[in-house]
C-alpha cells in the first residue's frame, strides 16, 4: 500500500517503515561518523527505546560503542492495512542493522510499569548478558497502572496554583493565538507524579539489583528537561515539573542502593527537541520554532542523535562527569547559554503569525515532526508500494 501521513493535532496515526529504517540508519550514521565511543558501556538496557532520547541512547550506545543492547517499549504492530506505530518500525530497523553489524540486540514489547514485563526482561538480561552495566529509563507515556495497587493514573500537562495565558503555536495551522490553561488539582498532580515520576524507574533498578542482573559500577540515567522561564508555569512549575522532582528523588534513592555496587545514578537534563512528548505540550512548540531557528543559525544545534552522542561520547566517558548543583547533567547546556535566551525571549515577545517565518524555523519544527513518523526523508519514494508488515526480529508473532 502506499501510506501518506495522516496527521491529527500532535499526533500523526500512520508510520512509513520505509521512511522510519532511513531515519534510524541517518542517526546511526552520525554515530559511526564520529567514531567509536571510549568508556562506553557494554551491555545495556534502555526501558522507553524506541523513539526519541530511548532510541537515540539505543543507537548510540550500540554503533558508537559496540553494546549489546535489551529495549523495553510499548508499540503496536502492523493490523491489515493499518501502519504500525513508527517505533515499532524504528525497533525492527534497529535490529537488522545491529545483526548486520554483529550487534547483540533483543527488544521485548509490552507494558513496561507491569511487574511481569519486569520479571520478563530480568530474566533475559540474566540468560543472554548475565549483567548490564548501563540502565537508561527514557519511558513517555499518557497513563499507568500501578503493579502493585491495580489504580490507573492518567498525567495531565497544567500549571499548578494559577491559571496560565502565553502565547501558543497551533501546529495544525501555523497560527500563532494564545492558549489558557487552568490549574491542576491536588489529585491530577499525584497522579502526573504517579506515571511521569520516579517510582517506576526505582522498580526497575529494585528489580534488577535484587536479581543480582547489574554489574559492579553499574550507571543509570534518566532523562528530563527544565527550560528557560517563559515556560516554566507549564513545564518546571506545573505538574511535570512535579514529575521531574520525583525523578530526581528517585536519583538519589537509587544511587544510595547501588553503592555496594559501586554504581552511579544521573539525572541528564537534555535539549528541547520535537518529539512524540514535547509536541503535546502547550506553549512548547513555538518556543521549540524559536530555538530551532537561533541554535541552526549558531550552528549547534542538536537532534537526538547528536544529543546522546555527546552525552555517552562527553559526559559519561567518565566515572564523574560534571554536574550542576541539584547533580544533573547538564546536555541542555548550549540551549540554556544567556546570549541564546536572551534572543530567544526577545523574538517570543514579537512573534506573531505574520512574522512566524522571520522569527522562528516552524518549517524545520514540521520536517522534524514528520520525521518522527518516517516522512520526508531523503532519498525515500513515498509514492511506492510499502509493505506495513514488518517484523521485529527478536519479538516472536
Amino acid at each position: 500500500m502506499i501510506v501518506a501521513p495522516k496527521i491529527r493535532g500532535f499526533i500523526c496515526t500512520t508510520a512509513h517503515p520505509t521512511g522510519c529504517a532511513k531515519h534510524v540508519a541517518n542517526q546511526i550514521a552520525v554515530v559511526k561518523n564520529r567514531g567509536p565511543i571510549t568508556n562506553a558501556p557494554k551491555k545495556v538496557l534502555v526501558i522507553g527505546a524506541s523513539t526519541g532520547y530511548g532510541l537515540a541512547s539505543r543507537i548510540a550506545t550500540a554503533f558508537g560503542g559496540g553494546a549489546a543492547t535489551i529495549g523495553v517499549f510499548f508499540e503496536r504492530g502492523a493490523e491489515g492495512e493499518r501502519t504500525a506505530t513508527a517505533g515499532w518500525y524504528n525497533t525492527a530497523a534497529f535490529e537488522r542493522e545491529a545483526a548486520a553489524a554483529g550487534l547483540y540486540a533483543r527488544s521485548f514489547n509490552g507494558d513496561a510499569f507491569s511487574d511481569e514485563l519486569k520479571k520478563t526482561v530480568v530474566e533475559a538480561v540474566k540468560q543472554d548478558l548475565g549483567q548490564v552495566d548501563c540502565v537508561v529509563y527514557s519511558l513517555a507515556s499518557p497513563r499507568r497502572q500501578h503493579p502493585r495497587s491495580g489504580e490507573v493514573f492518567k498525567s495531565v500537562l497544567k500549571p499548578i496554583g494559577q491559571t496560565y495565558s502565553n502565547k501558543n503555536l497551533n501546529t495544525s495551522n501555523g497560527q500563532v493565538n494564545e492558549v489558557t490553561i487552568e490549574s491542576a488539582n491536588d489529585e491530577e498532580i499525584a497522579h502526573t507524579i504517579a506515571v511521569m515520576g520516579g517510582e517506576d524507574w526505582e522498580m526497575w533498578m529494585d528489580a534488577l539489583q535484587e536479581a543480582g542482573a547489574l554489574a559492579p559500577g553499574v550507571r543509570t540515567l534518566a532523562y528530563s528537561y527544565i527550560g528557560p522561564s517563559l515556560t516554566w508555569p507549564i513545564y518546571k512549575n506545573g505538574t511535570i515539573g512535579r514529575a521531574k522532582e520525583d525523578l530526581e528523588r528517585a536519583q538519589r534513592d537509587i544511587e544510595a542502593k547501588l553503592a555496594p555496587l559501586g554504581g552511579k545514578a544521573w539525572v541528564s537534563v537534555n535539549k528541547a527537541l520535537v518529539t512524540q512528548a514535547s509536541s503535546a505540550i502547550p506553549v512548547v512548540p513555538l518556543y521549540i520554532s524559536i530555538l530551532y531557528k537561533a541554535m541552526k543559525a549558531a550552528g549547534n544545534h542538536e537532534e537526538c542523535a547528536e544529543q546522546m552522542d555527546r552525552l555517552f561520547r562527553e559526559r559519561l566517558n567518565s566515572s564523574t562527569p560534571a554536574i550542576d548543583d541539584a547533580g544533573r547533567i547538564r546536555l541542555d547546556d548550549w540551549e540554556m547559554a544567556d546570549d541564546l535566551q536572551n534572543l530567544i525571549a526577545d523574538r517570543w515577545a514579537k512573534v506573531t503569525t505574520e512574522n512566524l517565518g522571520e522569527l522562528a524555523d516552524f518549517a524545520g519544527y514540521q520536517e522534524s515532526f514528520h520525521r518522527l513518523f518516517g516522512f520526508g526523508l531523503a532519498g525515500v519514494d513515498y509514492g511506492a508500494e510499502v509493505d506495513v508488515q514488518v517484523p521485529i526480529p527478536s519479538i516472536k508473532a
